[in-house]
């Protein structure tokens, strides 16, 4: 099944692949002549050294073979006959190898794409799953798998077999007795390929599984090398990927260990399979069923005929070593989106923005609801507030307006449309989002802007910065708009990188707003400054508001008061204060707990 899949990724490349193969195919020929100038040397020539002339050579075998040139004339032609053979054999086989590996290369590049971006395709639910590193581990390295089956797979198997047809044909010419004994450790050959193969297979996941935690270690830590320095858990850090790379280790020395333990079985029983022939044929030279010439080809033929039969068993457990992480590739590539398109679904162009969520419940884990049986309307243009203790399911709903996520049950309505009847990509073309830590590219500040509108001008990316008051700091970096922001945007501060953040939502210029805890990073003064900037941003759009600072908000249309996933209130801040219920003790506390 897996080996299946692997070629589905070849067929693009058949034309290529049926030239390699017959490239591959003259340079097997031009292998199996190799021999034959030695043979002719031995058996036809030097018997007649004592002849300085090709008089005494005439009346040998090659008689009707040669034409009429002394001995060593004749030795000189069979060397050059031999370096063209090996020089046409070395072109045959690099042309060979280039389709091959070309083709490989292709495929990988396929693969690579198609994981890529089917993990940018799954939900925010997968990804929450697992760790980010994992997902690259399995785009950057287990998808290699695909070029291991293919170049060390599929290809060296063709080229073994025709290799081992070959060279067995012409052995039984030569001597059939030999022949049939020189294949006699193939079923013990095949006996511990099967021996070792669940072993390598095992073994081999074991170190994907274990590469791929050193990778998420060794990321998380530098990730977050600014909190390991304020803390002093430099050490801490440095045991614990020391800790997974010494699993990585381990994982490594019991499949090195099985790698030389087959190999070394296999090597015995060729040495026995080639003493087993040495001793036999040695007795048909003697009693003269063999010449030493042909005992010399023979010779010769027994290694490129184990050379085969060893490359495929090697190659047997390279392809259980690459399956496992075809298998880790397969698997992302089989997991199905949690939230698709409608068979039937609309694409939106404007939209009022009017959201409404209809007895909405939802839940990251079945047994584990987070929010139950919303009910809420806004209406256009209307500013809402989120507000709550931590856990009460603000960022949740938030995140259900854009489909990051599906209820569990209920409807959200957009325009009174169910969004689940909507093409996520037109949806979220209606949405503009600014969220806590402002999300930020290794690119230039021009790029970060315009990321959610790549095709704006530069006059509208300048408005966009203008009126989101990061003009004047970005005219101050060294390049301007051109300048790098660093990885996460690593080389401006808080408020920079927000009021980045608020740019690319003004550029954008979508009907709805949404706005997770933007200001709650920041120190009160700017603060304040980027509550002016989001104020001018809010206008004029359906806003949600996520925040648990009560004094940005607390004039706004409605307030939402949620806690454990219900909602106990909503209404205008002046009236719910006036209730006291919920929202007038968060209120009177001066802050919301963290």
């Amino acid at each position: 099944m897996i080996y299946r899949r692997v070629l589905k990724y070849y067929r693009a490349f058949t034309g290529a692949t049926l030239l390699g193969l017959a490239f591959s195919l003259a340079s097997i020929g031009l292998n199996l002549l190799k021999p034959w100038p030695l043979k002719i040397i031995v058996d036809d020539i030097l018997p007649h050294r004592d002849h300085g002339s090709f008089d005494a050579l005439f009346h040998s075998s090659l008689a009707t073979k040669l034409p009429p040139f002394s001995a060593m004339q004749t030795v000189a032609l069979l060397c050059a006959a031999l370096v063209v053979i090996q020089l046409l054999w070395g072109i045959c086989n690099y042309i060979s190898n280039f389709v091959f590996v070309k083709a490989g290369l292709k495929a990988l590049l396929k693969l690579r794409t198609e994981l890529y971006a089917h993990l940018h395709r799954l939900s925010l639910k997968f990804h929450d799953a697992r760790r980010s590193a994992d997902s690259s581990f399995r785009v950057a390295y287990d998808s290699q798998a695909i070029q291991t089956i293919y170049n060390k797979g599929f290809t060296a198997i063709f080229g073994s077999v025709v290799t081992l047809i070959g060279t067995f044909a012409i052995m039984l010419r030569l001597d059939w007795q030999l022949a049939v004994l020189s294949l006699a450790i193939v079923p013990l050959l095949i006996l511990t390929i099967y021996f070792f193969a669940n072993r390598i297979r095992r073994e081999s996941t074991s170190i994907q599984e274990q590469e791929s935690a050193v990778l998420a270690q060794a990321q998380e830590g530098l990730a977050s090398i600014r909190m390991v320095h304020a803390f002093g858990r430099e050490e801490f850090e440095v045991s614990q990927f020391q800790q997974q790379a010494r699993g990585s280790l381990q994982a490594n020395l019991r499949l090195t260990i099985t790698n030389v333990k087959s190999a070394l079985v296999i090597s015995t029983l060729m040495v026995l399979g080639t003493a087993a022939m040495y001793y036999i044929g040695t007795l048909h030279v003697l009693t003269g069923r063999l010449s030493l010439g042909a005992l010399l080809v023979f010779s010769a033929y027994l290694l490129m005929l184990y050379q085969p039969l060893e490359s495929l068993t090697y190659t047997a457990w390279a392809m259980e070593g690459a399956t496992a992480g075809a298998r880790r590739c397969f698997e992302v590539l089989d997991r199905p989106d949690d939230v698709v398109d409608a068979p039937m679904a609309v694409a939106i162009e404007n939209t009022k923005g009017a959201i409404a969520f209809d007895d909405v419940s939802f839940g990251y884990d079945e047994d584990r609801a987070v929010l139950h049986h919303i009910d809420l309307e806004i209406a256009p243009d209307q500013i809402v507030a989120l507000v709550g203790g931590t856990g009460a399911g603000k960022s949740t709903l938030l995140s259900l307006v854009p489909r990051f996520y599906d209820p569990t049950s209920g409807n959200v309505l957009l325009d009174g449309l169910d969004i689940s009847q909507v093409t996520k990509r037109s949806l979220r073309n209606q949405i503009a989002i600014v969220l806590q830590d402002t999300l930020l590219f290794s690119t230039s500040v021009r790029e970060n802007i315009a990321y959610g509108r790549p095709s704006a001008s530069e006059d509208e990316i300048r408005e966009a910065a203008r009126r989101a008051q990061a003009d004047q700091f970005i005219a101050q970096l060294p390049q301007g708009y051109d300048s790098q922001v660093g990885e996460r945007g690593g080389h401006l501060s808080v408020g920079q990188r927000q009021r980045i953040g608020i740019a690319r939502a003004f550029l954008k210029n979508a009907p709805i707003l949404l706005l997770d805890e933007p200001t709650s990073a920041l120190d009160p003064a700017t603060e304040s400054a980027i509550m002016e900037t989001i104020k001018e941003l809010m206008r004029g759009r359906t806003t949600l508001i996520v925040t648990h600072r009560i004094a940005t908000v607390h004039n706004v249309d409605q307030i939402v008061v949620l806690e454990r996933g219900r909602i106990v209130e909503k209404g205008g801040g002046p009236e719910l204060l006036a209730r006291g219920g919920s929202y007038a003790r968060l209120y009177r506390s001066g802050n919301f707990p963290l």
